[in-house]
């Protein structure tokens, strides 16, 4: 089941044929995390690709104690950091389990090893750190140019799951807002 909904993923996003997942299989490697456990800690090299089967995870900053959340990873989502992953900088934020978390694996050395051998394989690494990378391009531009009521509004239209799983506490931080003001919002909209 795992591997059909990695594969279906795969298929979604890049022509992949059954010769080319034979050859991916050695770079994946499939991992349970409990909520807690972190995926990837600020201060490691970023040396995976996660795609998340089932639960969801994530990331964040931890600056003089206060947690920056920046992004929420649900099921059938990547996630990475690509400027590690890349560049073989340490990560500057961190990415941790908010519940048990099912996760396909896709080990970066063994990757780029099978991508040497297959055409199908590089356009998919280039293609699934693209498509990453656009994401956080686009939430980086809501936050320049939105205002917390619009971010909240750009959420719930795009991505309803995380409102639905999500703490409001860890959507504030997100949002850039204290919860009270998250609450502020929510409440005021509802009285209109």
């Amino acid at each position: 089941m795992v591997e059909k909904n990695v594969l279906n993923y795969l298929r979604s996003i890049s022509p992949f044929s059954d010769k080319s997942w034979k050859l991916l299989q050695p770079a994946l490697k499939e991992a349970r995390f409990e909520k807690g456990d972190f995926l990837l800690k600020q201060g490691e090299i970023c040396n995976s690709l996660f795609y998340i089967v089932g639960g969801y995870c994530r990331s964040y900053y931890e600056i003089d104690g206060e947690i920056k959340n920046t992004g929420f990873f649900m099921e059938n989502e990547i996630t990475t950091n690509v400027q590690s992953f890349g560049t073989e900088k340490k990560s500057d934020y961190n990415i941790i389990a908010c519940e048990s978390l099912t996760a396909v694996v896709f080990a970066k050395e063994k990757l780029f090893e099978i991508a040497k051998q297959s055409s199908e394989i590089e356009a998919l690494g280039r293609i699934c750190i693209r498509l990453f990378a656009i994401r956080q391009e686009e939430l980086s531009s809501i936050f320049q140019l939105y205002s917390a009521q619009q971010r909240l509004e750009y959420l719930e239209n795009t991505r309803p799951e995380i409102m639905q799983r999500v703490p409001l506490s860890q959507i504030a931080s997100f949002l850039g807002v204290k919860r009270e003001t998250l609450s502020r919002i929510r409440k005021r909209r509802t009285l209109r």
